[in-house]
């Protein structure tokens, strides 16, 4: 299990997410205190509190959805 800390400011940055989630072929969930969001859902992360920072779960590494996350990641 992978598991990083992201900051989205803008529905860009949502729409951005989201869609690199969408073509991963395993579950990537966002966190954030105890709700539990699947990440290919774009209404799902639109909902929740984007001034927060978020924690994204994922199974397997796929390194163009890295490279989204680590565009996002907070130190």
């Amino acid at each position: 299990m992978f598991e990083k800390k992201i900051r989205l400011n803008a529905v860009n940055d949502v729409t951005e997410f989201v869609s690199a989630a969408e073509k991963c072929e395993f579950d990537v969930d966002v966190f954030y205190n105890r709700v539990v969001i699947d990440a290919k859902s774009i209404l799902g992360v639109m909902s929740m509190d984007l001034t927060k920072t978020l924690t994204v779960k994922y199974r397997q590494e796929d390194e163009a959805f890295e490279r989204v996350l680590k565009k996002f990641a907070v130190a």
